[in-house]
Order: structure tokens, then sequence, then C-alpha cells
């Protein structure tokens, strides 16, 4: 009986500690993944360009916690497509931030992404499919922005010029409306711009006071405003980051710019964007 109790105390004692071995891994997931000493070490080494060890440090995360590191997932595709250059593996740790993630506020952009991957991998085939088509759209992106600025900037003089000729027609009628006594009332709209010539030098006064409102009126809004001109790499998801450390503020850096941007992922290689 005794060796029979000893048996039975050391099986005991062995299920006991497969039980505590099991819980250990269950109770780790509770720690917030943003607050995993790897995944805050990642995120300093990011913003010292140092990808290949910020890569390593959510890499662990990963492994530490499975399937309960989307965060990480995210940070590690974004390397690898931006950085590394290898698209299969981005695609694949995107759809892992996906998996866990699918209604998140980032979830778009980050399909987007998936998309973004794709085309690059594309790219790299022996037939090159995607290139000629790539070029044609973003050639196309482009005459489309210069005729918008184009058009936005035959507004903005037609404005300024507007400002300027309206209080110098009215002072130059004030003279001619003064003699009643002219019999022809039909010829003054003729004479009136002959009239002008005489009168340059107070046209040429009364300019600069009418021009300050205009120039002022254009650095308003840029006052409030960064500016970002557009690298090989950029993504909106990525100029959140780097402003506002906060990737899901890529929507606000999308509207203030919806005057160029027809979809979240039209970014183009030297377009100036407005930082809000």
């Amino acid at each position: 009986m005794p060796s029979r109790l000893q048996v039975f105390g050391l099986i005991a004692l062995v299920a006991l500690a497969v039980l505590a071995g099991c819980e250990r891994p269950a109770g780790r997931p509770q720690t917030a993944e943003i607050d995993e000493p790897d995944y805050r070490l990642g995120q300093r080494l990011i913003k010292q360009g140092r990808t290949q060890e910020a890569l390593a440090a959510y890499l662990r995360v990963i492994d530490q916690r499975g399937d309960t590191a989307p965060e990480s997932h995210l940070e590690s595709g974004i390397i690898y497509l931006q950085h590394i250059k290898d698209p299969i593996a981005a695609i694949y740790h995107f759809r892992k931030y996906l998996e866990r993630q699918p209604n998140s506020p980032q979830s778009p952009q980050v399909r987007g992404l998936v998309e973004s991957a794709k085309r690059e991998f594309a790219r790299t085939l022996p037939a090159n499919p995607l290139e000629s088509q790539s070029d044609r759209l973003n050639m196309l992106d482009q005459i489309e922005r210069l005729q918008r600025e184009n058009e936005q900037l035959r507004g903005e003089l037609a404005l300024a010029r507007g400002g300027a000729a309206a209080p110098s027609v009215n002072r130059m009628r004030v003279p001619t409306e003064a003699s009643p006594g002219t019999p022809e009332r039909g010829v003054p709209e003729p004479v009136s711009p002959i009239s002008l010539a005489p009168l340059t030098t107070e046209v040429a006064v009364t300019e600069p006071t009418n021009r300050p409102p205009v120039p002022a009126a254009t650095p308003t809004p840029a006052a409030g405003m960064r500016r970002h001109v557009v690298v090989k790499g950029d993504t909106l998801f990525s100029l959140a980051q780097r402003y506002y450390n906060n990737r899901s503020r890529w929507r606000d850096i999308y509207a203030a710019n919806r005057d160029q941007l027809p979809n979240e992922n039209s970014l183009q290689i030297g377009m100036e964007l407005k930082i809000p």
C-alpha cells in the first residue's frame, strides 16, 4: 500500500505541474500587446531608423503571444513591404492582422497595403505585367492633379484681379459722372478706358492697398497645417504614425487632401500633402 500511495502522489504532482505550465501561457495575453517590452522596444527602434532590429523585436512578440499579436503583425508587415521589399512576407503579416482585427479603424488601410504588396510582387515577375499599366495610371493622376492646380490658380488670379480692379473703376467713374452737362451718355464707357491712361499713377497707388488681403488669405490655411512631400514608401498609414504617433488618424490626412486624393491608396511620389 505505501508504494501505491507513493505512485499516486507522484502522478498527482506531475498533473499539478502540467496544469501550472498550461495556466501560465493562458494568463500571459492578459497584458496589452502595446505594453509588451519588445513591442515598445520595436517602436523606439523604428523611430531611430533601425528597422531590422525593430522587426526582430516585433517577431519576438509574435512568438510569445501567438495569434494575439495583431499590432506586431501589422508593424512587421510594414517593415517587410517598405524596407525589406518582401511583399509576400508583408501580405502574410497583414492578413494575420486582419484575421484578428477585421473591423478596426485601420483595416481599410491595411487592405490597401495588401493590394499594394500584390502589385509590388507582380512587378517582380519576369513579364512585368503591371508596369506599363501602373505607369499610365501614375501619369494620368499627375495630369489630373496639375489640371486641378491650374484651375485653382486661375480662380485665385481672377479673384485677385477682380478685387484690384473694382476700386479703380469706381474711382474713374466719379469724375466722368461729375460732368452732367455732357450730352452723350453712351460715350463715357469707351472714354473711361482712355481716361485710365493719365491716371496710371493713381491705379498703381490703389493696387498695393488692395493686394495685402490677397496674400494674407493664402497663408492663413497653411499657417495651421504642415506640409509633406510624398516619397517612395509613404502611405497615409505611415504618415499618421509619423506626425501623430497614431495610425488611426490617417483619415484626418486623407480628409484634408481630398482635392488631390481620389481614394486613400492614391499617393504619388512628389505629391505635396497638407498635414492638419
